[in-house]
């Protein structure tokens, strides 16, 4: 059998977590959860390729904590930190998610359909080829990529909702990239930021990215593709050197 279907109503997070372990030490492939309403951990540490766990419901903090290949879908909104430290995969939100999204995230994707909290993309980190993706259709609250060290942030803002409307976007960034659709306040942008408008050569590489998102949840990508972007990066890769005394 490589289809399972697991209730999860009133089910404990730790039963629910260990039957989604041993179903796939029996070789399942997909794992489709109903009635989940927040229960924490789900996927956390998985390490299966070609697995893919769909989430009917709202799933609790954490979700996705270093998974390292499977694919999670969730049908709802999620709770804070989904893709924490998560090392490869993907995470699809048909919805919004709390704060902390991608904290720590070391490779993988997380896309958000609609809005997410405070510091997502916090700490943020590239090594060798691994990449950390992040997209939200929405908006995104205050400190939006505080004390990114590597990967790719992009804020569509669709649906009418003002991509970036808060404080300290990029706060501490010392490595990678934001991109905004439209225009940003620089009353918005945090100590170490800086911004300008995205080049041609950067466009394109986001280009496949921002499809693939409208591909998933089944968006026209052609206005996105259309649209200027501001890009938000480091202005120094050591923003707070002048905050420490040297003898």
């Amino acid at each position: 059998m490589n289809t399972v279907t697991i209730d999860a109503r009133n089910l404990h997070y730790t039963p629910l977590n260990q039957r989604i372990r041993e179903e796939i030490a029996k070789g399942v492939k997909e794992i489709v959860i109903n009635n989940v309403l927040g229960q924490r951990f789900i996927g956390d540490g998985l390490r299966s390729e070609g697995v893919t766990i769909t989430v009917n419901g709202v799933p609790g903090g954490d979700l996705a904590m270093f998974m390292s290949g499977p694919t999670i879908i969730v049908h709802g909104n999620a709770d804070h930190a989904p893709g924490n430290t998560m090392d490869k995969g993907k995470v699809v939100i048909h919805g919004s998610a709390g704060d902390a999204v991608a904290h720590s995230m070391r490779g993988g994707r997380i896309y958000v359909r609609d809005n997410i909290g405070y510091r997502g993309g916090i700490h943020m980190k590239r090594y060798l080829e691994k990449r950390p993706i992040l997209v939200v259709g929405g908006g995104a609250r205050a400190f939006l990529g505080e004390s990114m060290a590597g990967g790719i942030i992009i804020v569509l803002g669709l649906k009418g909702v003002r991509p970036i409307s808060e404080q300290g976007v990029g706060s501490g960034i010392h490595g990678g990239e934001i991109f905004v659709r439209g225009p940003v306040d620089d009353l918005c942008l945090g100590s170490g930021s800086r911004q300008a408008p995205a080049t041609e050569e950067q466009k394109a590489m986001i280009r496949p990215i921002i499809e693939d998102f409208a591909k998933t949840f089944g968006m026209d990508a052609s206005p996105l593709l259309a649209a200027e972007y501001t890009r938000i990066a480091a202005t120094s890769a050591r923003p707070f050197a002048n905050k420490y005394t040297w003898e």
